[in-house]
């Protein structure tokens, strides 16, 4: 009411105030009130939950399974990318550190002919190793195999006399009877050699300019993006990158150092081909979990027919030792600051690759995976201040 009595306060509200909000109107006695439940409504919210997220895992993973598709038939180029990202990453530190006394493509050339010559030299290594070595390993192997034919002779095993050494001319009339079957394997090999070399070219040619020009190809990348949209990329791909680095770093740190570990326990117990067999536990290491006891195996075959059982029981312990300084010591110590996922999830990823491609599959298993978990973290944190991440392709 005015002032007056005489009716409602029409004078205007000062800017700023707020009219006491009326309370709400009760529905009369009688009023029609809201309508029938539609019949969605009466589904269970935990059964809308799962079916939603049922849909969209199905839309993953029909996402996943075509990109896998396409990889597959993309096999060349793919496999050459992902060398040339190993090889930069592996190169990167020596070229910045040459690049600060000499322009940075002198110091590319210079990097690529010192690793040109360590991987030539240690392949000469190995080789006239095996040339040395051939003619008393294939004594030693003769007499290897008597020895392991006369030990299952006995007991526990009692087989037949000859089962060993009747192995070469089983193996002999093997291939005479497959003789054309293992030519055309031969010769299709010989393509696969073929696409080897010329993937390996490839890889080589575009390391160089990731080395060289790594920066500037990044940075052309980002402006293609949405301006709004950079930021979180790059936090995002730097991240990718230095867990990529990391771990191929690291796992060439650890493949190295086990097969440093395994020649010295081989040299020390006597089995011939020491160097060869280090340059397949390195291989192998490469592998996660698996590589390294398939190559410890393949030593221990060979510590059988050259040195006798207690010598190939000796290389099977070996296998156990390695495996816990691997798992207990060097892993942690060395991928732990670049590889943040649990052992199980290892174990499935490389499982996993195996079974979608074999092993090239297996190999590039958990480098992906860490890059994803990597990527993922960063784009969860991307409302938080952007961080100095480190050098990208």
């Amino acid at each position: 009411m005015g002032p007056n009595g005489a009716g409602p306060d029409r004078r205007p509200v000062p800017l700023g105030s707020r009219r006491p909000r009326l309370p709400a109107r009760r529905p009369r006695a009688g009023a029609p009130g809201p309508g029938p439940v539609p019949s969605g409504e009466r589904v269970p919210s935990g059964l809308r939950t799962t079916a939603g997220y049922t849909w969209r895992l199905a839309l993953l993973g029909l996402a996943a399974y075509l990109v896998v598709g396409v990889l597959a038939l993309l096999e060349l180029p793919v496999v050459a990318l992902f060398l040339a990202l190993v090889l930069t990453s592996v190169l990167r530190p020596l070229v910045d550190l040459l690049a600060r006394a000499t322009p940075r493509a002198l110091a590319v050339l210079l990097t690529f002919l010192c690793t040109l010559l360590v991987v030539g030299g240690v392949l000469a290594l190995v080789g006239t190793t095996i040339a040395d070595e051939w003619g008393r390993l294939g004594d030693e192997l003769r007499g290897g195999l008597g020895r392991i034919d006369r030990w299952l002779t006995g007991s526990p095993f009692h087989l037949r006399p000859g089962t060993v050494t009747d192995l070469r001319s089983k193996i002999g009339d093997f291939v005479s009877a497959h003789r054309s079957a293992l030519l055309s394997t031969a010769l299709s090999g010989a393509g696969r050699i073929v696409e080897l070399v010329t993937g390996l070219a490839l890889a080589v040619f575009c390391s160089v300019f990731f080395l060289h020009s790594g920066d500037r190809m990044w940075s052309w990348a980002q402006r293609q993006l949405p301006a709004r949209s950079r930021s979180g990329w790059d936090r995002a791909g730097r991240a990718a990158w230095r867990t990529f680095a990391g771990y191929t770093r690291g796992v060439l740190i650890v493949a190295a150092s086990n097969a440093v570990l395994v020649g010295i326990a081989l040299a020390i117990l006597g089995v011939p081909l020491v160097m060869p067999l280090m340059v397949l536990e390195f291989a192998a290491t490469l592998v996660p979990l698996i590589g390294s006891p398939i190559a410890l195996a393949v030593a221990a075959v060979v510590a059988l027919a050259a040195r006798g059982p207690v010598v190939a029981l000796l290389v099977l312990a070996l296998i156990v030792v390695i495996g816990q300084i691997e798992g207990h010591l060097l892993h942690p110590l060395v991928l732990s600051w670049s590889v943040r996922i649990h052992p199980v999830a290892i174990a499935v990823s490389v499982a996993g690759g195996a079974v979608l491609a074999g092993v090239l599959g297996a190999v590039v298993a958990v480098p992906v995976v860490s890059v994803a978990w990597a990527v993922l973290g960063e784009l969860r944190s991307r409302g938080a201040p952007d961080r100095p991440g480190r050098e990208a392709p």
